[in-house]
């Protein structure tokens, strides 16, 4: 069981970048998937979340309207475009795969990581 997350990288104040978190071993299609954030010094952060039935959307207040976070089941991985960035979003992005019904599953990627800087 596997989670890899790519696509980190630096970038300008206002500029965009797409994430990807590509997983093996299992199917995520029943997972809820789900981006994490963690800046030095800082607590993670829950970024945003897609549910496995229906494919709802949350995301956390200081990234609506600028991040989006899909799915591909076909391909087994979920993205997250990132808009408008910011210095403050600067951070490792972890991907976390969770199954909650019939059985309990939990799964975290290792990163990659964002520096929004000039």
């Amino acid at each position: 069981v596997q989670l890899v997350e790519s696509g980190g990288g630096l970038v300008q104040p206002g500029g965009s970048l797409r994430l990807s978190c590509g997983a093996s071993g299992f199917s995520i299609s029943r997972y809820d998937m789900s981006w994490y954030r963690q800046a030095p010094g800082k607590e993670r952060e829950l970024v945003a979340v897609i549910r496995s039935a229906g494919g709802s959307t949350n995301y956390a207040d200081s990234v609506k309207g600028r991040f989006t976070i899909s799915r591909d089941n076909t391909k087994n991985t979920v993205y997250l475009q990132m808009n408008s960035l910011k210095t403050d979003d600067t951070a490792m992005y972890c991907c976390n795969a969770k199954r909650t019904v019939a059985v309990f599953r939990d799964y975290w990627g290792e990163g990659t990581l964002v520096t929004v800087s000039s």
